[in-house]
């Protein structure tokens, strides 16, 4: 295990004080905040070595080619790819599960085809497909969760046919927290020869995830969501499915031979990055894994799996908290989405906020979920490496004065932040 109070040294970020109270950052989930090595490596890029990538003989261009490649490198070492020619560079878990809707589903789905997407995916996952479908006139089904937030596989075995042609799932919830059996969903789409998509925004860096162990087709995941900077995402795929693939996106970069009658697609994976990347992006991402592989994944799952069993335990202990998913914290990640009774989520978020601590409210991009569950939103911690047990005791006394002065809140929310922010 690693120290997070040694890992809170290098966010500069957590410093910052929120109406005069060090900040407790709760929001991991949307976007994670970014260590000192991460900034100082992009710092280094642009003073020193900026350039356009496979474009310059100059020692510049040539410094700034290396300097990318080198990050897929390192990607593919991260999620165990068989090469990196196998990893594409994105803007993020969406533009790579877009990529593969449309250069794979254009090309390969039929009228009648069928794709099975889960309840619990996130639109990112559920839209491109769904649009897809309709131009290609494929038939769209969804697998059911129980109302404790699991897959319900049996579900799933039932939907999956001769005709399914993809199955797509996020390998961990981003609401109820779930994480997936995804050698079980391997197992039944590969029954049917269909293609595994995996959404691995929330899973990628919380854990261990080994492509090659786990036998998916593609895998999607952001960079920002693992210390990376925003704008930078992976989309790895095995070498015969993109090799057989279209380029969703074509220009600069994506080509061998241009005529006009005729193209020669470049080689993998630059057919799939069309264009100037974020080369800077992409070098940073590289230093957020480093800094990754180094704390170890197993350490990673490790420290959320503490910070998710303690605050089920603390949040047992308010009768008005309504949590939801899993209740087992090995089951889940380090994602906890609640309500509390007769308050509605945004209210509850602010009023958090007010105490300088950072929750997401909302549906978060899953409303199919919520409408399941029989709500329109929760609030929703999220952890990381630098949270701690400390900050989990003063999010619980938080809670626990919001539901104190309940009365005063419905009555007049403008009153109660007066009391918060007077120390009252």
């Amino acid at each position: 295990m690693f120290d997070p109070y040694e890992i809170r040294k290098d966010f500069p970020i957590l410093n910052r004080r929120i109406r005069g109270r060090q900040i407790i950052y709760f929001d991991n989930a949307a976007t994670t905040h970014k260590p000192i090595q991460v900034i100082e490596t992009i710092k280094n890029f642009y003073m020193n070595h900026n350039a356009n990538i496979h474009r310059g003989l100059h020692t510049l261009s040539q410094e700034a080619s290396e300097l990318y490649e080198k990050a897929h490198e390192v990607l593919a070492k991260f999620i165990n790819a068989y090469s990196w020619e196998e990893v594409i560079f994105t803007n993020n878990t969406t533009d790579g599960l877009n990529i593969v809707a449309y250069a794979w589903g254009l090309k390969h789905l039929r009228e009648g085809d069928e794709i099975v997407l889960t309840v619990m995916d996130h639109h990112s996952s559920m839209l491109p497909w769904r649009i897809v479908a309709s131009m290609k006139k494929a038939v769209i089904k969804y697998v059911d969760i129980t109302d404790d937030g699991y897959l319900k596989y049996d579900h799933m075995e039932e939907l999956v046919t001769e005709k399914t042609r993809v199955v797509a799932f996020p390998i961990m919830s981003n609401v109820v927290g779930t994480i997936n059996d995804v050698k079980r969903i391997v197992k039944i789409a590969h029954s049917v020869d269909a293609i595994v998509v995996a959404d691995g925004a929330q899973a990628v860096p919380h854990m261990p995830v080994d492509v090659r162990d786990l036998g998916i087709d593609f895998l999607a995941f952001s960079g920002h969501k693992m210390l990376g900077p925003t704008g930078t995402g992976v989309l790895w795929g095995r070498r015969d499915l993109l090799e057989d693939m279209a380029p969703f996106k074509v220009g600069g970069d994506t080509i061998k031979d241009v005529t006009l009658d005729d193209v020669i697609w470049h080689d993998l994976p630059w057919r799939f990055e069309a264009g100037t990347p974020n080369i800077a992006g992409g070098i940073g991402l590289a230093e957020a894994t480093k800094y990754l592989m180094k704390l170890g994944m197993e350490n990673v799952r490790a420290h959320e799996i503490e910070l998710t069993k303690y605050t089920l335990e603390r949040l047992s202990e308010i009768n008005d908290v309504v949590v939801y998913g899993p209740k087992n914290p090995l089951d889940r990640g380090g994602v906890i989405s609640f309500n509390i009774k007769d308050l509605h989520h945004h209210l509850v978020g602010k009023t958090l906020d007010l105490f300088g601590i950072a929750v997401r409210t909302g549906m978060h991009c899953a409303h199919p979920l919520h409408y399941r569950l029989g709500i329109k939103g929760t609030v929703r911690a999220s952890y990381y490496i630098y949270n701690t047990k400390e900050e989990i005791d003063q999010f619980i006394e938080a809670l626990k004065t919001i539901i104190g002065l309940k009365p005063v809140l419905m009555a007049s929310p403008e009153k109660f932040e007066d009391i918060i922010c007077t120390g009252g």
